[in-house]
């Protein structure tokens, strides 16, 4: 992001213009304060560079994501590290098969004015009022206790006892999950699983980091991560993220995406309605946007592209599509579905006339 004004330089600067100068002065922090991001996490976490963006996505998008993968690819660690960088308050919930609902949202008890010896009821605040919350083993647990965290997912409150409680700003939820366990689990229903802007899906490292990361954690050494981003500074990028302008095809292209993954729209293909059981909803139309803005500043660009949308496609859309039995049949992943489906949608409804075009630029 050089100053156009940088002795033999050609660039152009494109910030948007209906900024306030302060999301200005941010914009031009912000490749700095995201690099620093990266190498903070970079002390501990031995390469998933595509991860911790899409994690950085998630928390500028005002986003909550799920993190699958197998045992020991440092999802727990990832996300406590992210906690450290960012400065926030950390939380985490241990998911098992006995927790109910009130060990995640809290509870009423009793307590006693012992001037008086009146007796009234009192909210005990549990682990979920924090601003970054670990769910471990999120499918370990029963859905009734799944549940307890929607609301303040949703609406950033807690109600208990009839009374709403406000969940402190910002507020993400970081869930992880083990793709490959299915003895005493509760996959996640589709309903809570919309609430996620992202399902990002951690695999195994390659060769190289895998001898880094035996390296790191066999000998005496040991990483400290120092704190890069404020919570009034985080907050500030997250509206910066709400305040980029995105121009009407672009929002028409995230649409039609969306709509394209339900088998009865009429703007479906066949191959669709053959291999997709169920589409997603709105609310994949708004994370798609949301995701691809953030993405951008994270490029270091301020113009949303359609390459934006399409690089945030597959973890918005991987957990909200159902594939039919006809398509798992034929051995398709939901990713295979996803990346074909954005592969064959049309970047505009039809196709411009250039004749007509040419028409009238030739009246003027």
């Amino acid at each position: 992001m050089r100053p156009a004004d940088a002795p033999g330089s050609n660039w152009v600067d494109s910030r948007p213009r209906s900024l306030d100068q302060r999301s200005l002065d941010l914009i031009d922090q912000l490749e700095d304060i995201t690099g620093r991001l990266r190498h903070e996490i970079g002390r501990v976490i031995v390469g998933q560079d595509a991860v911790v963006d899409q994690l950085l996505i998630t928390l500028l998008a005002q986003g909550h994501a799920i993190l699958e993968g197998v045992p020991g690819l440092a999802k727990t660690l990832l996300v406590s590290t992210l906690g450290q960088a960012l400065s926030l308050e950390f939380g985490r919930i241990q998911f098992t098969p006995d927790l109910m609902p009130s060990d995640v949202t809290g509870t009423l008890i009793v307590q006693e004015d012992r001037s008086t010896g009146d007796r009234d009821f009192a909210f005990r605040k549990g682990p979920v009022f924090t601003n970054l919350l670990l769910a471990d083993e999120i499918n370990r647990t029963p859905p009734k206790t799944q549940a307890s965290l929607l609301e303040g997912m949703s609406e950033r409150f807690v109600t208990v006892g009839g009374k709403r409680h406000k969940l402190p700003e910002p507020f993400f939820v970081l869930a992880t999950q083990n793709p490959i366990e299915q003895e005493g689990t509760y996959p996640l229903p589709e309903a809570q699983l919309d609430r996620f802007l992202f399902k990002i899906v951690i695999d195994y490292p390659d060769v190289l980091e895998e001898e880094a990361i035996l390296k790191r954690t066999t000998g005496t050494a040991s990483a400290m991560v120092a704190s890069v981003v404020s919570r009034e500074k985080l907050l500030a990028m997250q509206q910066l993220v709400r305040a980029l302008p995105t121009t009407k095809h672009l929002q028409e292209y995230a649409t039609r995406i969306v709509r394209r993954t339900r088998p009865n729209d009429e703007g479906a293909s066949d191959w669709v309605r053959a291999n997709i059981a169920w589409g997603a909803g709105p609310r994949a139309v708004q994370a798609l946007l949301l995701a691809a803005k953030a993405h951008t500043l994270l490029s270091g660009r301020f113009s949303v592209t359609r390459s934006d949308i399409r690089a945030v496609a597959l973890p918005v859309l991987r957990h909200r599509i159902l594939p039919s039995f006809l398509a798992e049949a034929d051995g398709f992943t939901v990713d295979s579905l996803v990346l074909r489906l954005v592969e064959d949608t049309p970047a505009f409804t039809e196709r411009p006339d250039y004749d007509a075009v040419s028409r009238r630029i030739l009246r003027l």
